[in-house]
């Protein structure tokens, strides 16, 4: 049992378990305290820390797709995320999903027994003195939250994520669905131009892939639309500002915004061919497993703040889910994030006082493992730092450098800031104009190389 911690990272999820691992692993004694289960946030139904709230999926894996790379660096810089993460996958075609329930057990138990981290299972109202990483998440909330909104000065945004739908197994009918990955081609080895449409099979001749797809016709789409657009809907309370995030939006959002924004969205068909008809189809639900079981499947794309008869409803109109058991409903809950090119120094740490630092979610970054990738950096810097060395920042060319300016980069008072996933547009481009499946080979492998300088440079930064 350690005494006096040198650390306390504040916040049991991705980026406050990852930055705890990464300052025990480097000899430092850490207090991580998470409030769960004396207080459970909105989105938590578990006490496992890093419990994962919406998706199961850490999506794609294919280091030539910004999440793949993202997830590559992770590895290379020994996440304890990621290493639990490939621990405990599921299928899910080229994106790498996971088991939560065996996931969270597998972090909250490597975590409660490393001999440098203190687990501390308590509600924190105040900031401790001393070095602190604040990785409280988007639900920060309670007295917390005031104390680090009197800090910030004011300075608060908000915008909302929404949790998909799961639905039984057994209760999806396959007379009127099909199974397929977009593309059916294994994107680790063929990149030899652009894919066939067609449905891979095994080798008995029973349709092969990853994803239930429930296809709809032309008529039975747009009927679908038209009651999403009119169907009821969830009302935020009257001091919540609505401003969702584009890379995560409810349907009811994306209808309003025309009637075949769906069809080009989560519903796209590219990629896939009905093999009872042997056509595209016009539209297409795809269905992802929820557990290594595949006894249950989340709507891929289908957050939604509909109300929960509604969604009920409306879904029924899936031909394939026409007797759905709904597992979970899809709902909506709060973000927060803070203004960070204009808060935090080149560390995370906070400009007006430098023992706090930030990382996770609340610094603007969207997603699981780039909160992963936010902790695993305030982690690494707070070690070098407290061991009186500097650890030097990623490149720009990859992905960790790529989400690290976007959260520490100043912008002009024109632009404001709001939260992304990791993204090509973040990294600089080649400096020439190359074929779309080509420059993003090239942009990986770049980053490959500039990556392993960047870790080798650490190395003997700590020597």
């Amino acid at each position: 049992m350690i005494g006096r911690p040198d650390v306390t990272v504040i916040g049991g999820g991705l980026a406050g378990c990852e930055a705890a691992w990464q300052l025990a692993e480097r000899g430092l004694a850490v207090a991580l305290v998470d409030m769960k289960p004396a207080r459970m946030s909105p989105a938590h139904q578990t006490p496992l820390l890093c419990e994962l709230v919406c998706s199961n999926s850490l999506r794609s894996d294919d280091p030539e797709v910004g999440a793949g790379l993202l997830k590559r660096e992770l590895r290379e810089v020994g996440s304890l995320v990621m290493a639990c993460a490939d621990q405990h996958r599921v299928p899910a075609g080229s994106a790498l999903a996971v088991e939560r329930f065996g996931f969270g057990r597998a972090v909250t138990t490597r975590l409660a027994l490393h001999r440098n981290i203190r687990l501390e299972r308590r509600v924190i109202d105040r900031l401790p003195d001393g070095p602190t990483i604040v990785a409280s998440g988007p639900l920060t909330g309670g007295q917390l939250a005031d104390t680090i909104r009197g800090m910030l000065g004011g300075e608060r945004l908000y915008f909302y994520d929404a949790i998909a739908p799961i639905v039984a197994a057994e209760s999806i009918d396959m007379e009127h669905a099909f199974r397929a990955s977009r593309w059916a081609r294994d994107t680790a080895t063929d990149h030899s131009g652009p894919p066939a449409e067609t449905a891979s099979y095994s080798s008995d001749g029973e349709p092969a892939g990853d994803y239930i797809n429930c296809p709809l016709a032309k008529e039975q789409y747009y009927r679908f639309v038209a009651e999403i657009r009119s169907a009821r809907k969830m009302a935020a309370h009257p001091f919540e500002e609505l401003r969702f995030f584009e890379g995560c939006l409810p349907i009811e959002v994306m209808v309003e915004r025309g009637d075949d924004v769906l069809r080009h969205g989560p519903m796209r068909p590219i990629g896939l061919t009905d093999p009872r008809t042997g056509t595209r189809p016009f539209a297409v639900v795809q269905l992802r497993p929820e557990n290594r079981y595949r006894s249950a499947y989340n709507l891929v794309g289908f957050q939604t703040r509909l109300a929960y008869p509604e969604q009920r409803r409306i879904f029924a109109m899936i031909p394939a889910l026409s007797g759905g058991e709904f597992l979970r409903y899809g709902s909506v809950h709060r973000n927060t994030y803070i203004d960070s090119p204009a808060l935090l120094g080149p560390e995370f740490e906070l400009k007006q006082r430098s023992d706090i630092r930030f990382a996770g979610l609340v610094t603007g970054v969207e997603g699981y493992i780039e909160s992963c990738a936010i902790g695993l950096l305030a982690g690494l810097f707070l070690a070098a730092r407290l061991r009186g060395t500097a650890c030097p920042p990623p490149p720009p060319t990859t992905a960790m450098g790529g989400l690290y300016n976007h959260i520490t980069a100043p912008r002009p008072p024109s632009q404001s800031f709001s939260p992304t996933n990791i993204n090509w547009g973040l990294l600089p481009g080649l400096g020439r104009k190359v074929r779309k499946r080509e420059r993003k080979r090239l942009l990986s492998r770049r980053a490959a190389g500039d990556f392993a300088a960047w870790l080798a440079s650490v190395a003997r930064e700590a020597a």
